[in-house]
């Protein structure tokens, strides 16, 4: 079907492009772009008028759980909060059951997405085998199966050795190595930012320095090796800083942030509950929400372009994985469905502009991408129709009947949000509406 987007305000960072017009979509490509165009009598038409119109969103870091998880997250739920969270392509991480360290799992997982076709998930492989940090898999038979990085996440690669052997690797692949930067001597156990909030609830604190450490010794290697670094979740002033000088000394690496990381802060742990102080534990993730410094430091990371991405570290858990004390409580927040909502507020406030917020779930993200042939994260005509559609001014509140992700994990909970996603479209499909998540 011919579909012909109207009077939306058309962002595309990757063409410096920011006009009212309208899109004209021919089967699965997108053919034009101009302030006005009549198509065919028969086209569907979108009127995006007071909306904004951008490339489909990418999210290089989620978790969809599938396989060996299927009680948090399946690849379904997943890909469904994906779309109505305006994610037309998500990365998965490794950690299933099995880890994605072999031919195997990782097309199985893609296999099961293709079979939904809501959202495209590209596969992210192990550093090592089991993620153990010890022993490299074979990152050269992975390469073939269309991954776009090697990741341990959750598990830091650890051992200088393996991570400058498998650093080296990259540079013949050109795939990077995304690192989950904690030095686990520091950290030691730790299960939320060291500070006031780990004194007030006698937790025990993880100190920003268990990233920082390892944030530059990963930038030391990758400047000595030349290998493609990818930094997940940064999450500390340090680290944001070391991120710059490397980047000003012509150092190739890349990273992300969360948008937690960049609007909560280690504060949202604390609630109260019936008049008493407590903790809540959907406040707990890997690394930990820190201070407001911190916040303030990689927002401007952001707007300055020393952050390469926002993406999510969607997170999904059962209910018993998060309704037990703090220590034992598991890492994580579910992000899909509430990124742009709890981002937009920084727009607002003009901590960041609209132009920056879609580079980062777009064209940034992009240009990691090995499959740039996919068409995703440009409107450039000739792409793929991979398209995002939102209003800035509509109100929704985060409950459970709300979110398609089977994680309700969020600190967001009960808030109401401003700004909505109102039609995802990928490769020319309408995979959602208002109605709801096409069937998939």
């Amino acid at each position: 079907m011919t579909t012909i987007i109207k009077n939306g305000r058309i962002i595309d960072p990757s063409k410096h492009l920011d006009f009212i017009g309208d899109i004209l979509i021919e089967k699965n490509i997108i053919a034009a772009l101009a302030s006005h165009i009549d198509g065919p009598l028969d086209a569907r038409v979108i009127n995006a008028s007071g909306m904004v119109v951008s490339p489909g969103f990418i999210d290089l870091h989620c978790h969809l759980r599938e396989p060996g998880y299927e009680h948090k997250e399946t690849i379904l739920t997943g890909t469904r909060a994906a779309v109505k969270g305006g994610f037309t392509t998500i990365c998965a991480m490794p950690n299933t059951n099995p880890d994605m360290d072999n031919i195997h799992t990782i097309e199985t997982v893609k296999k099961i997405a293709e079979s939904y076709n809501l959202a495209r998930v590209l596969p992210i492989a192990c550093v090592t085998l089991g993620r153990r940090g010890e022993v490299l898999v074979d990152m050269d038979k992975l390469a073939t199966t269309g991954i776009i990085g090697f990741s341990d996440d959750g598990n830091p690669v650890s051992s200088d050795k393996v991570m400058n052997k498998a650093l080296l690797r990259t540079i013949d692949l050109g795939l990077p190595i995304i690192n989950h930067c904690e030095n686990l001597a520091i950290s030691n156990g730790g299960v939320v930012n060291e500070g006031r909030i780990s004194d007030l609830f006698e937790l025990k604190g993880w100190p920003s320095i268990a990233e920082d450490v390892m944030v530059e010794r990963d930038i030391s290697l990758a400047e000595r090796t030349h290998g493609k670094l990818h930094i997940a979740h940064v999450s500390t002033k340090e680290s944001a800083n070391l991120i710059r000088l490397a980047k000003d000394r012509g150092v190739d690496i890349t990273a992300e942030v969360t948008p937690h990381h960049l609007t909560l802060t280690e504060d949202w742990v604390e609630t109260r509950q019936n008049g008493i102080t407590a903790y809540n534990t959907n406040a707990k993730v890997n690394p930990p929400l820190r201070t407001l410094e911190d916040v303030d430091a990689l927002i401007a990371a952001v707007s300055e372009g020393v952050i390469d991405c926002i993406a999510t570290d969607h997170a999904p858990h059962s209910l018993e994985d998060k309704s037990t004390t703090f220590d034992e409580a598991a890492f994580g927040i579910t992000g899909l469905e509430t990124a742009l909502a709890s981002l937009l507020p920084l727009v607002s406030k003009k901590r960041i502009s609209m132009n920056t917020l879609i580079d980062k779930l777009t064209n940034g993200p992009r240009k990691l991408l090995r499959q740039n042939s996919s068409g995703s994260g440009t409107l450039n005509p000739g792409a793929l129709a991979d398209i995002t559609i939102f209003d800035t001014s509509k109100e929704w509140t985060v409950n459970a009947d709300y979110l398609e992700s089977m994680g309700k994990n969020t600190p967001l909970y009960g808030l109401k949000l401003r700004g909505q996603v109102i039609f995802t479209i990928l490769n020319g499909n309408l995979v959602y509406d208002q109605k709801g998540v096409a069937n998939a």
